[in-house]
């Protein structure tokens, strides 16, 4: 077994390309390294919710140039496969580790493989690559960017020529043509011959985000913002400037792009901490700001916290998500409103009451921007498309400029974001959502609580019945089959998953308490809280986690 290892690793180490991974590989073979080895060895990256992505590092289990080139290569094999024998791929980056390299090998292999190839200027947002993939008529589109995971990750998105990430078949099609590429000896890699894009698409792209705004809405919103050590400062700043905001306030220690991510532990807003700074920049304001506005490192995210009595707190996923449709629909918006299963139901309620189609899919934006007639959609990811027909993804920056004017317009009226989330909350009844999220270094433990839950399944949670149990890997008439489980209560619902992207078992919840009016909302968010805290020690009992 150890031979075989041994004898695996250095018929890769002969074609590494990367002088880095050659050297780190070489020493674990040198120290018969068998554990170092065969966590690399074990298996090949697969496509998941946002296709590779991994730790930097050498071998098929890791992110490294290697897999990067086989992974273009498939790419290219597919496309030709689909007849675009010269079709255009553009390829975007983000500033973490390899990402230019990433980048430029993608380029070079689609290239060799007699495609078309065109690589964004300089570091971007994600939204700008989903952008450019329909705005200059490509076939596909390839983000280096592992997005909001640690600094030693890296990933590789792929989309198609609709601009939408690649859904199956395309995947486990694209898989295939991955693992049929015999060696790298045999995938042409010229040093030349793409073209590498000047500003014009970002410009494009810039002038596109104004349309998401009312044409002479109010544009009185002050903003702190965080860039979170990624790429999204300068073209935030940008639309900023062109909608005709007041300028944000920076989070100076994380608003330039920097791979290490040092100020905080994991760089995604939802992390504990993530946000200290912003809060502590947010209260040294001379002029209290009206909102805070971050990004994750590749900007297709976008957080918001609002200051509530003497303190700062994000609003959830969930909330800037409903806060989105409720102006969307006040401005008259048509068409559909979609969200993944795991976001709230609150949605529904909004879509419903304004006679607006409502549409549940799996969960990422490789899902919901495949919904017809799309005009809005949102997962409570920080994940928020507000100009479908021009970034069929999430998009943070276009995301940060409707939320700043909507609490520009509340400003107006002498009201702010909390205000609105209480009149949807009597509206529509008090929507709850929590997450309990466990992170693991073993994955056989999520396998394990998923085991668990289908072979002892709960009958209740937090006292309340489970008045139906749906195992989402044998889909349903809307879904497509998942990994998953959704448990509906009177009043609640929990659904279970592995996350797509991160070592995690994900939970989510959400308790619905009608409210009768403004006086009874302190009893309401009292009872809601309650009952999310319950079903969370009762759901982690039952997982065993």
């Amino acid at each position: 077994m150890h031979e075989e290892l041994i004898a695996q690793a250095q018929a890769w180490l002969t074609e590494d390309p990367d002088p880095e991974t050659r050297a780190e590989l070489a020493r674990l073979i040198d120290a018969e390294d068998h554990t170092g080895l065969a966590a690399r060895f074990s298996g090949t990256l697969q496509f998941g919710t946002a296709g590779l992505r991994g730790e930097l590092g050498a071998g098929p289990m890791r992110m490294n140039r290697s897999v990067v080139i086989r992974a273009a290569a498939g790419l290219a094999a597919y496309l030709k496969k689909q007849g675009h024998d010269d079709g255009l791929v553009v390829i975007g980056y983000d500033a973490r580790h390899k990402s230019h390299d990433f980048a430029q090998d993608t380029a070079a292999v689609m290239i060799g493989a007699g495609l078309r190839a065109a690589v964004l200027p300089r570091p971007l947002p994600t939204p700008v690559l989903a952008f450019a993939i329909r705005h200059l008529g490509a076939v596909a589109g390839v983000e280096v960017t592992a997005s909001h995971n640690p600094p030693r990750d890296n990933g590789y998105k792929v989309y198609l020529g609709d601009g939408s990430q690649i859904v199956p078949p395309a995947d486990i099609d694209i898989a295939a043509e991955i693992a049929a590429v015999p060696s790298l000896t045999t995938v042409r890699r010229p040093t030349e011959g793409w073209d590498t894009l000047d500003d014009s698409v970002l410009d494009a792209y810039l002038a596109r985000t104004d349309a998401v705004l009312s044409e002479g809405s109010p544009r009185t919103a002050r903003t702190v913002y965080t860039a979170m050590h990624g790429v999204g400062k300068d073209v935030l700043l940008a639309a900023f400037a062109r909608a005709g905001f007041p300028a944000p306030v920076l989070v100076a220690e994380q608003a330039d792009p920097d791979p290490e991510f040092p100020t905080v532990a994991f760089p995604n807003p939802e992390e504990p901490g993530a946000m200290d700074l912003a809060f502590a920049t947010a209260r040294a304001c001379e002029t209290a700001p009206d909102l805070i506005v971050a990004n994750d490192p590749d900007a297709d995210r976008c957080a918001v916290a609002v200051q509530e009595g003497t303190e700062w707190r994000m609003l959830r996923g969930d909330e800037v998500g409903a806060l989105l449709a409720a102006h969307l629909v006040r401005r008259g918006a048509t068409g559909t409103f979609a969200e993944s299963i795991v976001s709230s139901s609150l949605l529904g309620r909004i879509a419903e009451k304004a006679g607006l189609p409502h549409v549940e899919t799996l969960t990422g934006f490789k899902w919901i921007a495949r919904a017809e007639g799309l005009r809005y959609g949102y997962e409570e990811a920080l994940g928020y498309c507000v100009d479908p027909d021009g970034v069929r993804d999430k998009d943070g920056i276009t995301a940060a400029l409707l939320i700043t004017e909507l609490a520009s317009q509340l400003k107006e009226e002498g009201r702010t974001l909390l205000d609105l989330l209480d009149d949807l909350a009597v509206e529509h009844g008090l929507h709850a959502t929590d997450q309990l999220s466990v992170r693991v270094e073993d994955l056989s433990l999520i396998a394990a609580a998923m085991r668990r839950l289908r072979e002892q399944p709960p009958t209740e949670l937090a006292g309340l019945p489970i008045t139906r149990t749906d195992d989402l890997t044998k889909g349903t008439a809307e879904l497509p089959p998942t990994d998953g489980l959704r448990y509906t209560l009177d009043g609640a619902r929990v659904i279970v998953r592995p996350s797509g992207t991160e070592p995690k078992l994900k939970c989510y919840l959400e308790v619905v308490v009608p409210v009768g009016s403004h006086q009874d909302l302190p009893e309401a968010r009292a009872k809601a809280t309650a009952l999310l805290e319950s079903i969370k020690r009762d759901l982690s009992a039952a997982a065993g986690i």
